[in-house]
């Protein structure tokens, strides 16, 4: 089929964005790929991924940290020139920790917010700036979307870092925005953002939608089964799960290609009308 345009993906070497990758050449775009160095060996893997199922994509592959603004110019930058241009910018990744509010450390505080709000800042920025300059020569719908969580739609006990990384209000424009930590009660970070931008960026018929999943099974669930299980001293490797699902109506966890399934159609053109929404997927877990 023909190309649909280019979508590219941060965090994408594993977990979800690896999903996302997988999905959105499937549906018919080339495809972007970055993450951090030290993930360039599973970020190539994903890339032949796509090459073996999808040979008649183009795909590329940058590494970059989005906490590095350099970085995240760069990557933009690269991949929209190498393959083309740019349509669909997934700000995927992130990183989870688990600890009581009183044991939380402000190393762990600052690493977590430099990553999943700060990154998603960095991204969203570089892209709507890339997507503007393009969409001077070649005027067509784009779309950018954030990775937010359930948990930046409500708090829960020993998430105060993780939660709070989603919990910021974006108080001034987005192109010069600052953020300032306020309570569970006000706007959150990546919905803020993610609404700020899209109110922006609608005028150069750029949407800007967040996908909030709830627990997923991935890696980075896997990691916070194992930092509960060595807070509570349980032996029990499902300890956070079997928690979460006694809160959830479906009673299943959810799979990555779950969220790829969303971010699909918020990729999509018929998504054309939905803009400056973070939309829960998540069993069932929380209502909005």
């Amino acid at each position: 089929m023909p190309s649909k345009g280019v979508a590219l993906i941060t965090g994408a070497g594993q977990g979800i964005g690896r999903a996302i990758a997988l999905r959105l050449a499937s549906d018919g775009f080339d495809i972007g790929l970055s993450d951090l160095a030290s993930n360039e060996a599973k970020l190539q893997a994903v890339a032949e991924e796509i090459r073996s199922q999808y040979p008649e994509k183009r795909v590329a592959t940058q590494t970059g940290n989005v906490t590095v603004e350099q970085d995240v110019e760069n990557v933009i930058e690269q991949l929209a020139t190498e393959l083309g241009g740019l349509d669909v910018v997934v700000a995927n990744a992130g990183k989870i920790h688990s600890a009581p509010l009183i044991d939380t450390r402000v190393e762990d505080w600052d690493t977590i917010f430099a990553i999943n709000a700060r990154g998603v800042f960095l991204t969203y920025k570089h892209a709507a700036r890339k997507m503007i300059e393009l969409n001077a020569t070649h005027k067509r719908g784009r779309r950018i979307i954030g990775a937010s969580s359930l948990l930046g739609k409500m708090g829960e006990e020993t998430m105060c870092a993780y939660s709070g990384s989603k919990l910021v209000s974006f108080l001034q424009p987005f192109y010069t925005c600052r953020c300032a930590l306020l309570t569970l009660c006000k706007k959150f970070a990546i919905r803020g953002l993610t609404q700020c931008a899209a109110t922006e960026l609608g005028v150069h018929g750029i949407t800007v939608n967040a996908y909030a999943p709830g627990p997923t099974q991935t890696a980075l669930l896997a990691d916070l089964n194992k930092q509960t299980m060595e807070r509570l001293g349980s032996t029990d490797q499902r300890v956070y799960d079997d928690d979460v699902l006694k809160k959830m109506s479906l009673k299943y966890l959810g799979k990555a290609e779950d969220i790829a399934a969303l971010v699909s159609f918020l990729a999509s053109e018929e998504s054309h009308f939905i803009t400056g929404q973070s939309i829960t997927i998540d069993g069932g877990r929380h209502f909005d």
